[in-house]
């Protein structure tokens, strides 16, 4: 039986109070307010609103929790449209996932990333996936290398895992954000490929953002996450929870989520996971904020598989922004923090719209058609 508060949860509720009280954290949520206002080359940098880019929102017991400025960073960190561009210089994301169960779910992914604003979005999934996938849409670069166990020998094992890994190795180098886990299911064979990958990825500097299965994964292998401050985790309510009795050993605590999610990602190195729900809290083990801009009262499938491909592609974006600009007050940011806030926003305002319009009716392709639009109307293509 696990205790709801044990001794180990009350020192990092300790040290997370102390944290919240340093001049380290008054820093980087000056950082964070700061970013409507900092100069630079982004897209959108018309003058910001007087008011504070952050608000303040009373959260039960656990004290304040700052609402973010959403689309001041989304208008920060978007990139311009520059006829001096080159194809790949929006983002190039790869979505690893996919199998003779489900493909919907890396299709969602890899087409959410090309409406957000990627250049080129790949698809790395099982060869039963792979026809089905390329029929739903000819714009996404599908790779049918994964195996499950069932088309592999005992024999074959090895040579096979090595020979997946070698092909998407040929590949990671060129992408700026990875997505793991969207329809991947739970073959165990093919879920140390995929564990193979990501060690790669992390090896190779490659923001990585775990979702559906992907989660099921890393809850079982902590150490292929652990530390990797390019990592981002995006669970819903059933999967923070396995996270959480996994990690801290203990139940959700609803009076004390924030403290509960910071000592989380401090538990785990450092990563920074947005816990999906009604508000899209986000933490990084230093930084707590959160998204509540309402979206749709309609919740079908496939969502977060937006919203997984849409954060790869505002978390590239959000590094290379912060890589290239000089100013150093913003070199304290965490740009899948930015990420997270950015793809969370997006999301909402896209099912927002497409809710509007189809009711109850909606599905996850209709607000993926929003997407563009809940874009442009924060951040114009032309400014």
């Amino acid at each position: 039986m696990r205790n709801h508060c044990p001794h180990a949860w009350h020192q990092q509720q300790h040290r997370g109070r102390m944290w919240a009280a340093s001049p380290a954290f008054r820093r980087r949520l000056f950082l964070l307010r700061s970013l409507s206002s900092l100069p630079g080359n982004a897209a959108c940098s018309s003058s910001p609103s007087p008011s504070t880019s952050i608000r303040v929102n009373a959260m039960s017991a656990s004290g304040p929790v700052y609402e973010a400025d959403a689309e001041a960073v989304v208008r920060r960190i978007t990139p311009p449209l520059d006829r001096a561009r080159h194809k790949g210089q929006a983002g190039k994301i790869a979505v690893i996932g996919g199998c003779r169960e489900y493909t919907g779910a890396p299709y969602f992914a890899a087409i959410s990333a090309l409406k957000v604003g990627a250049d080129l979005s790949h698809v790395f999934c099982t060869r039963d996936a792979a026809t089905v996938i390329k029929s739903y849409s000819p714009e996404l670069i599908v790779h049918p290398i994964l195996e499950e166990s069932y088309s592999v020998s005992d024999g074959e094992r090895e040579y096979v895992s090595s020979r997946i890994l070698t092909e998407v190795a040929k590949w990671m180098e060129r992408f700026d954000c990875i997505v793991v886990g969207p329809g991947l299911g739970r073959d165990s064979f093919l879920l140390d490929c995929v564990s193979n990958i990501m060690r790669h990825a992390r090896q190779a500097n490659i923001p990585t953002v775990v979702d559906g299965d992907g989660l099921f994964l890393i809850t079982n292998n902590l150490s292929l996450v652990e530390g990797n401050l390019l990592a981002i985790l995006t669970p819903n309510v059933y999967e923070y929870k396995r996270l959480v009795q996994k990690v801290l050993n203990c139940e959700v605590n609803e009076e004390n989520a924030s403290e509960q999610l910071t000592a989380l990602c401090q538990k785990i190195g450092g990563i920074t996971i947005m816990w999906k729900g009604k508000a899209d809290i986000i933490s990084d083990g230093k930084t707590v904020t959160q998204v509540s801009t309402f979206g749709s009262p309609r919740r079908c499938g496939g969502q977060g598989d937006i919203l997984s491909g849409s954060v790869a592609v505002f978390a590239s974006w959000a590094r290379h922004f912060l890589l290239t600009n000089e100013y150093p007050t913003e070199k304290s940011v965490n740009p899948m923090m930015l990420g997270c806030i950015a793809g969370s926003l997006l999301l909402r305002k896209a099912a927002s719209h497409a809710f509007e319009k189809n009711k109850r009716s909606t599905v996850t392709t209709d607000i993926i058609e929003f997407l563009g639009k809940s874009l442009e109307d924060i951040c114009p293509a032309g400014h």
